[in-house]
């Protein structure tokens, strides 16, 4: 058998390997992707069947682009993500730096560390619901005992306070996960060049300046592009504390395409939303790996 003919048929055994995983991909993402944009291209609305379903190309995505609370959602979507990304992956950096150190009870520590991001996110938006909800709840028991303010805020009524909870739990719940991703990149920087470092005599801010955080930036952008990409489509978290509330002050895209798809019954429109969400996601991914790429081939430098 010549090389070129033994290279085809594991061409084609590859392919065959292949074809079950292409194919569950097709069926999960591809199709409904692709049935998404064709909805998208249609005037359907189930509250007026009567007018059936006709083709109306772009008029949903002009439609979407020239409302006032497309773009108030879409900003909302920015700043939760700006937030809550910005205090994960501070807080996840410190605490892995905690839980890469050697002491008793490392294992017992990580564990416990882990276990909000065990918690599925809708039964941690309850818990935080109950925490700041109403006079009696805990966070405004403590604030009025330590004298902190004299009279209990109303956190789910106010346009700018409702952001509280919902990034607090947010941080609370994920960052633990932004600590696994960076303490699995500080296990990867071999502890020589720390003694080296030490020797040449640098300090714990030099090492960490000049040794841990270029090292490390790879992780660092990892961890970036996962909660980036997980807070540009946050649903449930904002669903269950305000559900946009009050008003549509804490409304992100997901929230307004939900509200559009599923209460507004307006498929057509409601899919060029979610269409919107998922381009400004794709180029935001495509950024970031683009962004990761360079800093792995500077690391390698």
């Amino acid at each position: 058998m010549t090389r070129p003919e033994s290279e085809r048929r594991e061409a084609r055994l590859a392919w065959l390997l292949c074809a079950p995983a292409l194919a569950a991909i097709l069926a999960v993402a591809v199709f409904p992707l692709g049935w998404t944009l064709l909805e998208s291209l249609h005037l359907h609305d189930l509250r007026m069947p009567w007018l059936g379903r006709p083709f109306v190309a772009l008029a949903n995505y002009t439609e979407a682009l020239a409302q006032p609370r497309f773009w108030q959602a879409l900003a909302h979507t920015a700043f939760f993500a700006a937030a809550s990304v910005s205090l994960e992956i501070v807080l996840g950096l410190l605490l892995a730096l905690g839980l890469h150190g050697a002491f008793r009870g490392r294992g017992l520590a990580r564990t416990a560390a882990l276990l909000p991001w065990a918690i599925p996110t809708v039964v941690a938006a309850l818990v935080w619901r109950f925490l700041f909800e109403g006079p009696t709840g805990a966070a405004n028991q403590m604030l009025v005992g330590s004298g902190l303010v004299g009279e209990a805020p109303v956190w789910f009524a106010d346009a700018r306070l409702a952001w509280v909870p919902i990034i607090l739990a947010d941080v609370w719940k994920t960052t633990p996960f932004v600590a696994l991703l960076l303490l699995a990149g500080l296990q990867g920087i071999d502890a020589e060049l720390y003694e080296a470092a030490r020797v040449d005599g640098a300090g714990a801010l030099a090492r960490f300046r000049h040794v841990t955080l270029p090292l490390l930036r790879p992780a660092l952008v990892v961890a970036v592009i996962f909660r980036a990409l997980d807070a540009l489509r946050v649903f449930d978290l904002v669903y269950v504390l305000t559900a946009g509330g009050p008003g549509t002050a804490t409304e992100p895209v997901a929230v307004y395409a939900f509200q559009s798809l599923l209460q507004d019954l307006r498929f057509g429109y409601g899919s060029a939303l979610s269409l919107i969400i998922f381009g400004v996601s794709f180029a935001l991914a495509w950024a970031y790996i683009r962004l990761a790429g360079a800093s792995l081939i500077e690391v390698e430098r």
